[in-house]
């Protein structure tokens, strides 16, 4: 009776990641946000990597690597951050374990203070772990905290916050021992902001053919909610090929750090199309009706890689319970964006 049970449950979710790929829910969103007389906007909106957008304090917050730092954007909407007032979050010293390499920053807001998140490195990448930074103002510069790590100390990058039933637990990819080869999710528990207080427990391991495509990969987490459902979006396979994409991660509820309790989809969620090939690395915002985008990047070209990303940006809907995201946006795709 249970494997009937298992073979049922999986047979739904396929249908429901295949529907979400046909939908024209997404479209039928863009279109309601032009009717209201959203700003519109053509995709790609800009060149760049690991999109994270927040909104604080009035305005919307882009934050992205500078090489050796931190920089963050600001405007008054979200179309506006590609050309947004600029301010240098953090320039890192010489000669330390965090002096290179700054990987996909994120910007966190915990009471009254702000916290970025950043994989760095000294010269070499396979030293890279997450570090914690912490600062009063999204305009202002941000001191560095140090490293956020479980015991093991193992190689971790993409870290996230998730906050659950009041509790906060660090969420990131890393390897499983020493060396390069394949990257795992993993949480642990959080005692601060600044702080891991337990071991770290395996999330998710790229066992479909779809997430090991080039080298077997779960990157890039995010965390995604809605009426009381948990999600989380990660990236998949090789990032630097046309086959990196995005798949999702969903909470049943119980212990969060249990592996068991949440159940991957069986078909990547967001996935390559002629003019977005590539796509992964998410945020997330919501308009001021209420409609949920997902930013993410891909490459206009295929076979571009690393230096052929772009920010798109499209809204998503929800059917019984769960995220439709449709297809990428392609190039000249017109979005609207209602504040």
């Amino acid at each position: 009776m249970q494997a009937v049970l298992s073979f049922l449950i999986s047979v739904w979710l396929f249908v429901m990641t295949l529907g979400s790929y046909l939908s024209p829910l997404p479209a039928r969103l863009n279109q309601q946000a032009a009717d209201a007389g959203g700003r519109p906007a053509v995709m790609p909106l800009e060149g760049g990597s690991d999109p994270w957008y927040v909104e604080g304090d009035g305005e919307y917050h882009y934050c992205y690597s500078i090489g050796e730092g931190i920089a963050i954007r600001h405007a008054k909407h979200p179309f506006d951050l590609g050309t947004g007032e600029e301010t240098i979050a953090y320039r890192a010293p010489r000669d330390t374990a965090y002096s290179w390499a700054y990987w996909a920053p994120e910007l966190h807001r915990f009471g009254d203070s702000w916290y970025l998140y950043v994989a760095a490195s000294d010269t070499e990448s396979a030293h890279h772990r997450m570090y914690v930074l912490k600062g009063d103002d999204p305009r202002g510069s941000f001191e560095m905290i140090g490293k956020i790590s479980d015991p093991s100390d193992k190689w971790a990058i993409d870290g996230t916050v998730l906050c659950y039933e009041d509790a906060l637990y660090f969420v990131w990819s890393g390897w499983e021992g020493e060396e390069d080869g394949q990257q795992n999710l993993y949480i642990a528990h959080m005692r601060d902001p600044t702080t891991i207080d337990s071991e770290r427990f395996i999330l998710s391991s790229p066992n479909h053919l779809w997430e090991r495509r080039w080298m077997p990969i779960n990157e890039g987490p995010q965390v995604l909610e809605k009426d009381g459902r948990l999600f989380l979006l990660y990236s998949a396979s090789g990032s630097w090929t046309d086959d990196y994409c995005l798949g999702l991660l969903r909470f049943r509820g119980g212990e969060i750090t249990d592996r068991r309790n949440w159940v991957k989809d069986p078909l990547p969620v967001l996935t390559k199309v002629k003019g977005a090939y590539g796509p992964g690395h998410c945020s997330f915002l919501q308009s001021a009706d209420g409609t949920d985008y997902i930013i993410y990047h891909a490459n206009v070209t295929a076979g571009t890689g690393w230096n052929g990303r772009t920010v798109r940006m499209q809204p998503f809907g929800w059917r019984c319970g769960f995220p439709v995201f449709g297809l990428p946006e392609t190039p000249g795709k017109i979005v609207f964006f209602l504040r």
